[in-house]
């Protein structure tokens, strides 16, 4: 084998090897991303189907029932709501009314949340979370100017 064919096939061992690495970290990177959806984008069918993902949103008053460590619970972005049901101790600053967001995946229409995390103060809220509940709130002003006939 010539030095020219030498180096050669070193180069194509460097960027195969190069290849395969990167290929590898970007399969763990997306199989460990988790994406953020809101019970509006959840019931217009744009969460996926097996896979997890987080919600978010605000606890519906009312809506929180207790069996034990079994809890279900509503979260809504004042457009639509979702039911979720979790299994574990919540976090102290779980309130109904309060914002939540859950992880886990939707199965058969309820949310199946393994981790809850509720906003650590009062001026605290994440940013998608808060998006979501202004574009809820223009949505549900905006429906509510079409039906209120012009005078």
């Amino acid at each position: 084998m010539t030095p020219r064919r030498k180096r050669m096939a070193i180069a194509l061992g460097v960027v195969a090897v190069v290849g395969a690495a990167t290929a590898l970290v970007l399969n763990a990177f997306q199989s460990n991303l988790v994406f953020f959806y809101t019970p509006s984008q959840i019931a217009a069918k744009e969460a996926p189907g097996g896979r997890t993902f987080r919600l978010g949103g605000l606890v519906v008053e009312g809506s929180v029932k207790r069996d034990g460590v079994n809890v279900s619970f509503e979260v809504t972005d004042t457009a639509k709501t979702v039911p979720v049901q979790f299994s574990g101790i919540l976090p102290d600053l779980f309130k109904e009314g309060k914002g939540v967001v859950a992880q886990g995946q939707l199965e058969n229409g309820v949310f199946q949340a393994k981790e809850v995390l509720a906003k650590h103060d009062e001026n605290y809220m994440p940013p998608e979370a808060a998006q979501a509940l202004k574009n809820a709130a223009q949505a549900n002003t905006k429906a509510a100017a079409t039906l209120v006939p012009a005078q």
